[in-house]
């Protein structure tokens, strides 16, 4: 057994126990009940400046390894999107060499269209102030994704909620996308709490207000849509809108809190936890598949206490703990983010991750795990 002294929540420093690592499956085919995406976070090249306001420069060999990582275990990747820090910190030049080499190495797994989804958004051009300049931006990234033959994700707009002064004015954008758009599209409802520049997205302040605005633009261009994915942490309110939706329309949760029950239920998902439970979330959905409820519960309830760990308030913070998790997992060599972001969460924050992951059977190598933990608190004079 692994052992290595831990700072908890109080800053004392105590004795932790690693359990035995956890040899997961890997699918032989594709799953069957759900359609899952796992929005996977980029690799910063440690040699490079990514200190906070310079351009995004990437490690494309370690970005590509976890695609290639989420795709061996049967997930679908989202990419270019909130996980791989849009908006805070990887630029649009950045994203479109990711959107590029991500639909290449997809093709090594199968029809990009299939395996990969990634977002189109408005912001290269935080100057857009009217509504034919947030399009237009729109459409930008739109045929940027659409060339590569992946899947387009509307992204929520800061723009656009800066810019609009009602529902009319979210349909009128969205209307012109959908119907130009060369296959159905997944829409993204990102809420507050990851990006409080979406307040009053759909045109309304009020939850139910801006539901009823949303299902009215997706109800207009049910063919035009693959899916929604919701990101309000707010399972009550996913269930009633999955219920809502027209026939044909899928819902990707994107719920990081309650995932667990709402897979379960008849979501579909769309996940950034995914990206750091990639093995537990694949194992699960094999259960699902057999009808082992005991399988799925086994899988995935250890990895419920370690997801809402890492998407804490604020959780626009939570990629620190999916990068960190990585690192731990030996799946990059650096635990290094765009935009300096590394240092988003506190040192007892990232030892309560290393806890979770290891009790959830997501630390593959123990002895890795613990001495590059051990570096961590060295440098932070929290060793012992």
């Amino acid at each position: 057994m692994t052992e290595i002294v831990l700072p908890g929540a109080d800053g004392r420093l105590t004795p932790y126990t690693m359990g035995e690592p956890v040899a997961w499956r890997r699918p032989d085919a594709p799953f069957r009940s759900r359609i899952a995406y796992a929005a996977a976070h980029v690799v910063a090249d440690p040699l490079a400046d990514n200190t906070p306001g310079r351009p995004a420069a990437l490690d494309w060999d370690a970005t590509m390894r976890i695609r290639r990582h989420l795709w061996s275990y049967g997930l679908r990747v989202a990419d270019a999107m909130d996980t791989a820090q849009r908006n805070m910190g990887l630029d649009w030049a950045a994203a479109t060499e990711l959107i590029r080499r991500s639909a290449e190495a997809a093709r090594d797994f199968g029809d990009p269209a299939e395996l990969l989804a990634c977002g189109a958004g408005t912001d290269h051009a935080p100057q857009a102030a009217t509504l034919d300049e947030v399009i237009a931006a729109y459409e930008e990234q739109i045929e940027t994704v659409e060339a590569t033959g992946a899947r387009v994700i509307v992204m929520a707009s800061r723009q656009l909620a800066a810019v609009a002064r009602g529902p009319e004015d979210y349909h009128r954008v969205y209307g012109r996308l959908l119907a130009q758009t060369a296959r159905p599209v997944i829409l993204h409802w990102l809420g507050e709490m990851f990006d409080p520049a979406l307040a009053g997205y759909w045109g309304a302040a009020d939850l139910e207000r801006a539901t009823e605005s949303f299902l009215a633009l997706v109800r207009d261009h049910a063919t035009r849509i693959d899916g929604v994915k919701v990101s309000l942490l707010d399972a009550d309110h996913e269930v009633r809108l999955r219920a809502a939706l027209p026939e044909g329309v899928r819902l990707y949760t994107g719920d990081d809190f309650n995932y667990d029950r709402l897979i379960a239920s008849g979501s579909d998902a769309l996940l950034g936890i995914f990206d750091a439970i990639a093995p537990a979330a694949s194992a699960a959905l094999a259960a699902l598949d057999a009808g082992d409820d005991t399988a799925y519960d086994k899988a995935f309830a250890p990895t419920v206490p370690l997801s809402r760990h890492i998407f804490q308030t604020p959780t626009y913070h939570y990629k620190t703990g999916i990068t960190f998790l990585a690192w731990l997992a030996g799946l990059q060599d650096a635990f290094v983010m765009v935009n300096g972001a590394q240092s988003a969460r506190s040192i007892p924050h990232l030892a309560e991750i290393f806890r979770l992951a290891d009790q959830a059977g997501l630390l593959p190598d123990p002895d890795l795990a613990a001495s590059r933990m051990r570096t961590l608190l060295a440098t932070a004079g929290a060793a012992r």
